[in-house]
């Protein structure tokens, strides 16, 4: 069989415009939406931001949802409302972004990194099991690329150690796991509105939770710890008084920025049904090839797709997740890696963490390349995509005997 000649070699690249592997689908609606608040009364925090806390809240299932300026800072509130403080311990998973290893140390606390499993690449309960210590208080689950973790087994594990679980779900806004929405199950929820995730405010966050002192904590922190209700003040000298009664943050996300994902939340579940329709010709066109393995989804549970992700089998490759990459990149195909394990990260080992602590998260992470998916794309862009992975892997593959 003749190979095509790679376009990093010098050959024609599969498509002529860069595909990059994730981007948002804003339309006119969304355009309006913001337009009508740059008129209106309202820039900051007003009566979008909580319009679109209520919808968030009613879409997720939980009763209350708290807006952040973005997801870190949304994660930053629930490590402080779940009370971590200097000493404490918080399991998380490797396999994700800084953010959500970034925000224990935010409050004092220590990272401790559970493996993850070797098929979902979701954080393992029987990892965290073998990282719980008298110092442990809260695990951070990353539902990874959109994929629930295994909740039951982490409640069971949180309940007999009195722990917090604070889910990470940057990814899933959307999914569900044993018919259950993502985001109200947990003790506290994050979503994450950036522009590559599956609705945006251009940049935002909000937590998620049915209880109600949680609820109270998180809407007082990110605004400085100023408390403005009457019947919660140490005193009170008048209508206009205030109290700091704790030292918090200017986290707030504003009414500009609201309106926009009350306009994009409206149309949700048809970026998801997309997102699930390139899967599933992804999933179909890509199960036949011998060096690559495609996501796998845990029964019980769905998938709201942020990422999808390919792991190559590098024994049947003459060549390394490196040089794939590359190839890729010069097909015009904006691949990515999600993401390099935390534990890796220069300021993460000056601190002490080591190679080797995570080997399954470390082997993973070596093989895993994210293909481009979100609404905008067409199927024409799907097939694109698919027809440069068999391009590249063609050429690289090992010869049989």
């Amino acid at each position: 069989m003749v190979r095509e000649i790679l376009a990093m070699h010098g050959g024609k690249p599969v498509r002529e415009k860069y595909l990059p592997y994730g981007q948002q689908q804003i339309d006119e609606c969304d355009i309006q939406a913001v337009v009508d608040v740059l008129k209106g009364d309202f820039l900051t925090t007003g009566p979008m931001v909580q319009q679109f806390e209520g919808a968030i809240a009613k879409y997720a299932g939980a009763k209350y949802a708290v807006s952040f300026s973005n997801g870190t800072a949304a994660l930053h509130a629930a490590c402080y409302a779940a009370g971590i403080t200097e000493g404490d311990e918080v399991i998380t998973t490797p396999m994700t972004f800084v953010a959500s290893a970034n925000c224990i140390l935010y409050q004092g606390g220590k990272p401790v990194f559970a493996d993850i499993d070797n098929e979902t690449y979701n954080i393992s309960p029987k990892s965290i099991e073998e990282k719980i210590t008298n110092k442990t208080k809260a695990i951070i689950p990353v539902h990874f690329t959109g994929q629930p973790v295994e909740l039951d087994a982490i409640q069971k594990i949180a309940k007999e150690n009195n722990l917090i679980i604070i889910e990470d779900a940057a990814h899933a806004l959307g999914a569900t796991y044993k018919n259950k929405k993502i985001g109200s199950i947990g003790d506290m929820t994050m979503f994450s509105f950036h522009p590559v995730k599956h609705i945006t405010t251009g940049e935002g966050g909000v937590i998620t939770t049915n209880n109600p002192l949680f609820y109270e904590k998180l809407v007082q922190f990110r605004t400085h710890g100023i408390e403005r209700n009457p019947q919660k003040l140490l005193e009170n000298h008048g209508p206009w008084y205030y109290e700091m009664q704790f030292l918090g943050y200017n986290y707030r996300l504003t009414d500009i920025q609201a309106s926009l994902g009350l306009s994009q939340l409206s149309k949700l579940d048809s970026f998801i049904k997309i997102r699930k329709k390139y899967v599933d010709i992804y999933n179909k066109e890509l199960s036949c090839l011998s060096e690559i393995i495609i996501p796998k989804q845990l029964p019980q549970t769905d998938s709201s797709w942020h990422l999808y992700i390919i792991r190559l089998n590098t024994k049947l490759l003459k060549c390394n997740r490196k040089e794939i990459y590359e190839a890729l990149q010069r097909e015009n195909i904006g691949v990515n890696v999600h993401y390099i394990p935390v534990h890796l990260q220069p300021f993460y080992q000056k601190l002490g963490y080591g190679k080797g602590i995570c080997p399954q998260a470390e082997n993973v992470y070596e093989e895993i390349i994210t293909l481009p998916l979100f609404p905008k794309m067409t199927e024409a862009d799907v097939c694109d995509v698919i027809q440069a992975v068999r391009k590249v892997l063609s050429f690289y593959r090992v010869a049989k005997n």
